[in-house]
């Protein structure tokens, strides 16, 4: 679902339609705050770090994670990745193989993950923490943390340290919550939770959100930026067809142009749904009617059929954290730090 624009009005001049839909809000987000004050949260044997968000549009997660992972194996841990697996058909927790599955098995972000840490999918979060512990012992030299792909509104799993991603230039919208705006909840209730928060963009973006979002961000916060990985290839004048569907494929196209690929036609797809087979065909035809060559990111690349993906150039993106202190601070709190792996008891073992 493309987000409504009436969600990115500035928050002190909420669109007509977002006071008339701030009742519906409330009794959405009351409900949710009952169900979590009823929920019990199970503890895992190993530290779980929780990289989610307050929006429901794009914001970078799929970078974080990836982010927050290198780190952690810098640091000389060993996370796992658990992730909901939205979109896949896979239902019961599934160690993901990039080799066996595909993007509709196991979902376009599990796949992109698999290829730098060991991932889990599961749609019960407890169930798939104690699926991927049972395989990989924690203390046995494997995995000795955990990190939840989108977990923040997670209700039955604690989550050690809670780090937000939110894009910079996007802010948090209109301050307001499904269906006024686009939060998953209050944006107070969800800041309370976190420990950290990411925001992700330009030195003016991170300059926009600290004028609008700065006072009300009481946590620590680090700032990112998404970056092209330098891949040895030289792009000046390079004719290209990009396409992409992340949170802001502008980063993306922009990029592009910053490495002096001449881009003779963008196109921003719909976040999370694959690119159809009659939008690639269209996208084929207009390269070959201009001398260019496709191009996307990795995200979105997985989502493709593997003929389609061979004849597209792949360009990944990284996002490059300059201040990891606050996070490092974070895990020495929960016991995570460098050189010095979690010391865990015996995990329980999935019932199969």
């Amino acid at each position: 679902m493309k987000a409504p624009a009436f969600w990115f009005t500035p928050p002190h001049r909420p669109d007509l339609r977002a006071r008339l839909l701030a009742p519906l809000a409330a009794l959405r987000a009351r409900a949710l705050a009952r169900r979590r004050a009823a929920c019990v949260r199970w503890t895992a044997p190993v530290p779980v770090i929780c990289v989610g968000s307050l929006t429901t549009a794009g914001s970078g997660k799929a970078q974080a994670v990836l982010a927050v992972v290198g780190h952690l194996q810098a640091m000389g841990h060993k996370p796992a990745i658990l992730c909901r697996g939205t979109g896949g058909r896979s239902s019961r927790p599934v160690t993901v193989d990039v080799q066996k599955h595909t993007q509709a098995d196991v979902s376009d972000r599990a796949l992109l993950t698999a290829a730098f840490a060991p991932t889990w999918i599961s749609r019960d979060r407890r169930q798939g923490a104690e699926a991927l512990l049972a395989v990989t012992p924690a203390g046995g030299g494997q995995t000795d943390c955990i990190v939840i792909d989108d977990g923040l509104q997670e209700l039955h799993v604690f989550n050690d340290i809670s780090v937000i991603v939110v894009d910079a230039a996007l802010g948090f919208g209109n301050g307001r919550s499904f269906p006024a705006g686009p939060l998953h909840e209050p944006l107070a209730s969800g800041l309370n939770r976190a420990d950290l928060v990411l925001s992700i963009g330009s030195d003016a973006a991170q300059s926009v959100f600290e004028r609008t979002w700065g006072a009300g961000v009481t946590c620590p916060r680090i700032r990112g930026r998404l970056e092209l990985l330098e891949t040895g290839m030289d792009w000046r004048g390079a004719r290209l067809v990009a396409f992409a569907g992340i949170g802001d494929s502008e980063i993306f196209f922009a990029a592009l142009r910053g490495l002096g690929a001449d881009l003779v036609h963008c196109a921003a797809l719909e976040e999370r749904h694959p690119p159809g087979a009659a939008l690639i065909a269209r996208l084929e035809r207009e390269a070959a009617s201009r001398g260019a060559q496709l191009v996307t990111t990795e995200l979105d690349a997985v989502r493709l059929a593997p003929e389609i993906r061979r004849k597209v150039l792949t360009l990944p993106l990284r996002l490059q954290v300059a201040e990891w202190e606050p996070f490092d601070a974070a895990l020495a709190r929960i016991g995570l730090t460098a050189g010095c792996a979690v010391t865990a008891v015996t995990p329980p073992v999935f019932p199969r």
